[in-house]
């Protein structure tokens, strides 16, 4: 089993903050005969007009190792494999990156992160693991 984020339950109360509704901690989806991915958080938002009946699914990551630039790369194959098989399973539930808003700040404002971001399509929430509060949500 894996282990979770440092800033897994800041992310989890900072959803929850906003409404959402905790539905998997962590959802497991299996692929193919062999293959089961364990993306962090699964969660599903039913009152508010702007996101009633949105599914998503969150991976969480904190970018403290001394090199952001392995972090993001671990993270953004993470995120492309765990999108696939999204793709594959849960066609409406939509793939998050959380980030924390210092990484945001100085490593994702860099060109490699910038043109990546835009190139796969990687939708962020950035949050504050201080206040654990989500800051923005970037699609």
């Amino acid at each position: 089993m894996s282990a979770k984020d440092r800033f897994h339950d800041v992310v989890k109360k900072a959803l929850q903050r906003e409404q959402w509704a905790i539905t998997h901690d962590p959802l497991r989806i299996e692929y193919g005969e062999e293959d089961e991915v364990r993306i962090d958080l699964g969660a599903e938002r039913l009152l508010g007009a702007e996101r009633a009946g949105e599914k998503i699914a969150v991976e969480i990551k904190s970018f403290l190792s001394d090199s952001a630039l392995f972090d993001f790369h671990l993270a953004l194959g993470q995120f492309l494999n765990y999108r696939l098989v999204l793709e594959a399973s849960e066609k409406e539930r939509i793939l998050y990156l959380a980030v924390p808003i210092a990484a945001y700040e100085s490593f994702f404002q860099r060109d490699l992160a910038k043109a990546s971001i835009q190139q796969y399509q990687v939708k962020l929430i950035v949050y504050d693991p201080v206040d654990e509060v989500i800051v923005r949500w970037i699609n």
